[in-house]
């Protein structure tokens, strides 16, 4: 009798995980079914082991406007493979300066920096560095001695191994002048972002990166689909504190007239609908002190009655 490889064993334990990957991903960011069938792809591979040796199990560029998934998908696939703990962020907002390279791989011969101590206590998992065109040239080095070879040098002189780690950049290039675009095919703007970004990055650090993707922005209709599904999820988490409320149709609409922003994406909805459902309950909480009601547009506002 044959016994199955280990291989394939994980291949029966995973396979159903790693197929409903790509349908995961598009239920948890709208809008983006070009960008997240792609970038499925390459996750796959990598959770599958076929990546070239001494390489990331895979790298990514996230192009597009603010608010439109790119650090959201990041999050969603870690979470999804992982678990949300093995998603290390860098903002390099915080890396413009030489002097800041330090603070990464370590200044002196007895720290690892930042990075270093990630490598220290985690084998495995994302590094996702947000806004790659803000940081400074040296820093573009480390992110080219991680792509081509998968381990960086650090001030105490070891050489961590990211072999087991994804590495996720995003950045906002171009994204300024999609609005004189918006009425152009997504495959014109697409190759306009991606011909910027070829244009700003080194080209030896563009040509080692897995997947370039470009998010488009979010029209109307999405942003419907997305105000809605935020809803569910604010419900959720209130019915997790013990309020029980139900919801009105209206408040769907009242909801996009004060958070819907063609320009801004997504993300002014969240708050929106964090602060407005989050006032009404605490108002329905003191004034009453109730935890069930139905939330509604009274007066021009939310109230829970």
């Amino acid at each position: 009798m044959n016994t199955p490889s280990p291989i394939a064993k994980i291949l029966s334990s995973e396979q159903a995980h790693l197929r409903n990957l790509e349908s995961h991903l598009k239920e948890s960011i709208r809008g983006q079914e070009v960008a997240l069938a792609k970038m499925a792809s390459v996750l796959r591979r990598g959770e599958l082991g076929l990546t070239a040796p001494r390489r990331p199990k895979g790298s990514f560029l996230l192009l597009g406007p603010t608010g439109v998934g790119k650090t959201e998908s990041t999050v969603v696939f870690t979470r999804y493979l992982m678990g949300e703990d093995f998603l290390f962020r860098f903002d390099m907002s915080e890396y413009q300066t030489q002097e800041s390279l330090g603070l990464l791989l370590g200044a002196k011969s007895t720290e690892k920096g930042i990075l270093g101590q990630v490598l220290a206590r985690a084998s495995h998992g994302t590094l996702l560095f947000d806004e790659i065109e803000k940081a400074h040239p040296r820093v573009m080095d480390v992110f080219l001695q991680i792509l081509d070879a998968a381990r960086i040098t650090l001030a105490d002189g070891t050489t961590p191994d990211l072999s087991g780690f994804y590495v996720v950049f995003t950045s906002n290039i171009a994204s300024g002048e999609l609005l004189d675009w918006q009425h152009s095919s997504f495959a014109t703007m697409e190759r306009h972002v991606l011909a910027r970004a070829q244009q700003w990055l080194r080209p030896e650090l563009y040509a080692r990166i897995t997947e370039k993707l470009v998010f488009q922005r979010l029209g109307y209709d999405v942003q419907v689909e997305i105000a809605s599904m935020m809803l569910d999820q604010q419900f959720s988490f209130l019915a997790s504190k013990g309020y029980q409320l139900t919801m009105t149709p209206e408040v769907l609409a009242f909801v996009l007239r004060r958070g819907f922003h063609p320009r801004l994406g997504a993300r002014p909805l969240r708050d929106t609908i964090e602060k407005l459902t989050g006032d009404a309950v605490v108002n329905r909480r003191l004034g009453a002190g109730r935890y069930d009601g139905s939330l509604r547009v009274v007066g021009g506002k939310l109230e829970v009655v």
